[in-house]
């Protein structure tokens, strides 16, 4: 479970799927790690990517994405190449879909709103 203060989230969305995970007792971590995914010849990181969530119990990272599907090619591609890279890692995406039926489920009512920015 989180402790006081909460972390500044990128979108409402996050807020809210970390309420909902306090509700139900689940800790997590707000963006603990990045993976980098590409380095330059002088090893510098040019790409990486940060996962949203950390569930330490389930040992699952968690990305959620209100893009529309056709815009999601991008994401899809750094979850591959993070799956190549280090194929021990478990994360789940949350698309578009999957957060708006995870929203309903738990009345939240606002849920329009959220989904209107893209995460």
């Amino acid at each position: 479970m989180t402790v006081a203060p909460q972390p500044p989230f990128s979108h409402p969305v996050e807020a809210e799927f970390a309420r909902i995970l306090d509700f139900y007792g689940i800790p997590w971590e707000y963006e603990p790690r990045k993976f980098v995914l590409e380095r330059d010849v002088l090893g510098n990181i040019t790409e990486a990517f940060t996962p949203d969530f950390y569930l330490p119990e389930q040992d699952l990272f968690v990305e959620l994405t209100t893009m529309q599907p056709t815009q999601i090619r991008h994401k899809n591609r750094k979850l591959r190449r993070l799956c190549e890279l280090h194929p021990e890692t478990n994360i789940k995406l949350f698309k578009r879909g999957d957060i708006r039926a995870l929203l309903l489920k738990f009345g939240v009512e606002d849920y329009p709103d959220m989904m209107a920015n893209e995460l």
